[in-house]
């Protein structure tokens, strides 16, 4: 049977580079992305081409409602969920706490965890043994701003992917009795253009990197493929950095 992975915010950066991987590796992508129509159908394309079924689905997954719709759509293309990749996530232009609205930090929340917690809830509700499931693989993208803070940045954001990395370890053990192994992946600075909504340069941080540069969408990719492949089958509640030892 065919076995789908739903992938947010997948029309670029990291989600693009994911869903190539996956459909390399031999799943059928559902693609979701909130405004890009253009860019998540081009990927499709890209998709289609390495000989998988490709679905563009449009919905803000800090929506309920849009939320729900596009797990039935997807559940309407026939074939099964088998792997969720919770990518879809905003950060705000860098700034001091006390300057932040709390408009700012609603919207942060929404997206990051409210949207995760969504998502993920959908995905257990379809891929969950005790709900008529075969199991399947969670993969919550998170960032090292978790643990470093990201002072005088966006400590607001750094706390949402605190919040995804306490949610990865609880659901973890929540879900593996079902047969769904829940893990996430904490990139580190990544060459994408989620830099341009902060205002932070990425570029100049790649001399304080052990690694001495900034990674790539394709390494963080390679991490999330392993996690939702049978290879990871032993790894439950795991936080995966792909940081250049940082």
């Amino acid at each position: 049977m065919t076995a789908w992975v739903l992938i947010t915010g997948g029309s670029r950066g990291i989600g693009a580079a994911t869903a190539l991987r996956c459909a390399a590796a031999g799943w059928d992508v559902a693609i979701n992305y909130a405004q890009d129509s253009a860019a998540a159908q081009a990927l499709a394309g890209r998709v289609h081409a390495l000989g998988r079924r490709a679905l563009a689905l449009q919905a803000d997954v800090s929506d309920e409602g849009q939320v729900a719709r596009m797990f039935e759509r997807l559940d309407a293309e026939g074939g099964r969920l088998a792997g969720l990749v919770n990518n879809a996530g905003v950060v705000a232009p860098a700034a001091r706490l006390e300057t932040m609205s709390p408009a700012r930090w609603r919207r942060l929340f929404d997206v990051n965890v409210i949207g995760t917690l969504l998502c993920c809830q959908h995905a257990a509700r379809r891929m969950s043994t005790a709900h008529g499931g075969t199991g399947g693989a969670i993969v919550n993208l998170s960032s090292r701003a978790a643990e470093y803070g990201s002072a005088g940045i966006y400590v607001d954001y750094a706390a949402t992917k605190g919040a995804v990395d306490t949610l990865t370890k609880g659901l973890a053990r929540e879900l593996i009795t079902e047969g769904i192994r829940v893990n996430g992946v904490r990139p580190g600075i990544i060459e994408t253009d989620i830099h341009a909504t902060s205002g932070v340069d990425p570029a100049g941080a790649a001399a304080t990197l052990p690694i001495q540069r900034l990674g790539r969408a394709e390494e963080v990719a390679e991490a999330i493929a392993w996690l939702l492949s049978d290879a990871a089958s032993y790894t439950v509640g795991a936080l995966l950095d792909v940081a250049g030892g940082r």
